[in-house]
């Protein structure tokens, strides 16, 4: 299959996952602060594409930046990382 350009590739953990084919993931990253120099934990909350439901809350996953699927949602799992330990 044929790759259309470079898509951007995010990692998070599953928030959410109580709509049909959606999941909720958020991505945590450090920053640098810019007057201070120090490193601060930012988090942000992604809507992602979930076609099977197979993500359940604690999932560490992969997304892919894909078409717009609705109206907040533009990015799609591709694989489950790690399952949840329930």
């Amino acid at each position: 299959m044929k790759e259309r350009g470079v898509r951007k590739r995010l990692i998070g953990v599953v928030v959410g996952n109580s709509m049909d084919k959606t999941a909720v993931v958020s991505v945590g990253r450090l920053k640098k602060h810019k007057a201070y120099k120090k490193y601060v934990r930012e988090q942000k909350k992604y809507m992602a594409h979930d076609p099977y439901n197979k993500c359940q809350i604690g999932d560490k996953v992969r997304l892919i930046e894909t078409r717009p699927m609705s109206k907040t949602k533009r990015w799609q799992v591709t694989e489950i990382l790690e399952t949840a330990n329930q």
